[in-house]
């Protein structure tokens, strides 16, 4: 019975172990090296897709964010939240920064927690590199390949409308109204508005003022052109696609809708290979012009746009609109483009008539509290899951929560992270007080089970028989021991989802040099914990190697020595092969924990310490040696203590 209990206490701690490389090592680095080969293998195959997608023929040349942004006219946003401006040369929204300041005067979406640091841009204007936009506009076709009659003049890209309200400056409680009007005597009137945080609403109207009805349909549009280098740190964050849409007929109730930029253009470049072979097959031209559809759903109302780690561009149609909404892809000129997309209902305006549509943008950060009040407020489906909880939300979801009430009373995450660590313990106490006082009795039963095994050495079924009846006996149960680390598993893995995905957790102090919970320690021994002015990582040759797996921080140090303690106070395995798995465990999860978020050592580490409390106690109480009388007796100059 032994052997089975050191055998399924060594099961669960691999499988944790596991887990943890399959995180750290077999997946994060491998992805990085996957996204750099299907980069090759795009670029390779972009002469097959070298299409622009439906709001814009994509740059030509790439110049800088100033020389890109002075190439139109603008219309000044300022806002509580945001600063840019809107390009009248389309009436496009393509240059926003996050600019909200925070209580000491410093910019609350910092790029990085130095001094001064410049706020995180958001949109960037095309012609730039990486640029994000939203375009809103109309078009005459009505449905794909259904013939529908033309309408000249409609507003493109490149047209440039006129600024036709008193305001110039779009504000909150501000509006901007923009004109235009088309050769065939269609008035197009846009308003724009914007409130104190990050939503848009955009107010089409087009009045008919020619002599023959015209039939056209509204559209809006997110695209990016070419992504920044991925964040290694942000693999298990979704970034690409997202949105809530039904599928009719088949769904009638939206359903959260996402794709990975990664996927994105695996199955954009398949698709456009299919498309070309079957061009051939029918023998027909292939258009290497036309987008490429990825995802396409027929929804009612919805939201659909593109997603970063922490930051979000999304566009959402009036509720009770029949929609299409689509993800296309294309590959121009080198530049890998990502279009998020809705079409609206045809309107039909006769002479004399006039018809109104409003789309809404949001632009900004994925604040959870934010995202709610929008999701009530403009009864946005599924807002709230534009934050991507994972498939642990029924856990990840309640411990935000419940961060978010402790750090509103403690005003600090650190210490919100020790209350939650504190109430998830409080929570399984009963079942971890039985774990911790089986696995002292078993202990305490170490030598009486070395006698059995010795005393019946040529016959195991009678030393197992005689094991199994002393363990009845003392009403021990091996397997007690497991109950503990299947808990915190799923526990550990929710908490460094809330960590890595919500903003709320970016750059959340604790205390000393703990500037940001949700990165990792940011001193190490390489560097004596910070004395020393330099950083590891550029060390020559060797300063990768070194970041990467020698980053031992004092928080990566304290939750080893916890985790030893841990170890040191569970009886160890009759075989001494898997006392020695067991006493090297605690070092190679020091090595593995090292560079995960410092808020997840936090929590790990205080976990430990709780686990060592109660561990201690029962064992005090039941007289069990244990490593912490032990040292107490040595330091007294008793020796050993005394059972």
């Amino acid at each position: 019975m032994p052997n089975n209990e050191s055998r399924n206490m060594i099961i669960f701690m691999v499988i944790a172990f596991v887990m943890l490389i399959v995180y750290q090592t077999l997946v994060l680095d491998p992805a990085n090296r996957k996204k750099a080969d299907a980069l090759k293998r795009e670029q390779a195959a972009a002469a097959k897709v070298v299409a622009a997608p439906r709001a814009t023929s994509g740059p030509t040349v790439k110049v800088s964010r100033e020389a890109a942004k002075a190439a139109s006219p603008r219309v000044t946003i300022a806002t509580p939240a945001l600063s840019g401006s809107l390009r009248l040369q389309g009436a496009r929204i393509d240059d926003l920064f996050l600019t909200e300041r925070n209580a000491r005067g410093a910019y609350k979406y910092g790029q990085t927690l130095k001094k001064g640091t410049p706020p995180v841009e958001l949109l960037r204007p095309e012609g730039a590199e990486h640029a994000w936009f939203a375009d809103f506009g109309w078009t005459d076709e009505i449905a794909p390949g259904v013939p529908t009659p033309r309408v000249p003049g409609l507003p493109t890209p490149e047209t440039v409308w006129t600024v036709s309200s008193a305001n110039t400056v779009l504000a909150p409680g501000k509006p901007v109204t923009l004109t235009y009007v088309s050769p065939s005597r269609l008035v197009f009137t846009r308003s724009v508005s914007v409130d104190d945080r990050f939503m848009f609403t955009v107010t089409d109207t087009v009045a008919n003022l020619g002599a023959a009805p015209v039939t056209i349909r509204p559209y809006a549009s997110v695209q990016r052109q070419g992504l920044p280098k991925p964040d290694a740190k942000a693999q298990n964050v979704h970034e690409g696609a997202v949105g809530a849409l039904a599928n009719l007929p088949d769904k009638d109730s939206p359903e959260l809708r996402l794709l990975k930029f990664a996927a994105w253009k695996k199955k954009a470049a398949e698709s456009a290979e299919r498309a070309e072979k079957d061009a051939a097959k029918a023998g027909r031209a292939f258009d290497p012009g036309a987008e490429v559809i990825v995802n396409s759903y027929a929804s009612t109302g919805g939201w659909l746009g593109l997603t970063d780690k922490y930051w979000l561009a999304a566009l959402v149609p009036a509720q009770g609109e029949r929609i299409t909404g689509e993800y296309g892809s294309v590959t121009t000129q080198g530049v890998e483009i990502y279009d998020a997309h809705f079409g609206g209902a045809p309107r039909l305006i006769n002479p004399g008539r006039q018809v109104t549509t409003t789309t809404r943008l949001f632009a900004g950060a994925k604040v959870v509290q934010t995202l709610k009040d929008y999701q009530k407020t403009f009864d946005i489906p599924m807002f709230e899951s534009a934050v991507d909880w994972g498939m642990l939300s029924f856990l990840t979801k309640p411990f935000f929560m419940a961060l978010e009430f402790f750090f509103s009373h403690l005003g600090n995450f650190g210490l919100a992270i020790l209350a939650v660590t504190l109430c998830v313990r409080l929570l399984v106490y009963p079942l971890a007080q039985k774990s911790s006082e089986s696995m002292a009795r078993m202990k305490k039963l170490q030598e009486p089970m070395a006698e059995i095994k010795a005393r019946y050495k040529d016959d195991a079924v009678k030393a197992q028989q005689e094991t199994m009846a002393l363990m009845q006996r003392e009403k021990v149960n091996p397997m007690a021991g497991c109950i503990p680390i299947l808990i915190q598993i799923p526990v550990f893995l929710a908490f460094y989802k809330v960590l890595s995905v919500t903003i709320e957790m970016r750059h959340a102090p604790f205390f000393g040099w703990l500037h940001d919970l949700s990165n990792r320690d940011p001193v190490t021994v390489l560097n004596l914990f910070g004395l020393l002015p330099y950083n590891p990582a550029n060390v020559p040759l060797v300063g990768p190697l070194f970041d990467q797996y020698l980053h031992l921080g004092p928080l990566a140090l304290l939750y080893g020595f916890t985790m030893w303690l841990v170890t040191s106070m569970n009886p160890p395995a009759p075989d001494p092969m898997q006392q020695r798995i067991f006493q090297l465990m605690p070092i190679m999860f020091t090595f593995i924990m090292a560079g995960f978020p410092a808020g997840l050592l936090v929590y790990w580490t205080f976990s430990n310490v709780f686990s060592i409390f109660q561990q201690y106690v029962i064992m005090h109480r039941l007289k069990t040696d244990n490593p912490i009388d032990d040292f107490i007796a040595r330091v007294r100059g008793a020796g050993k203590a005394a059972a």
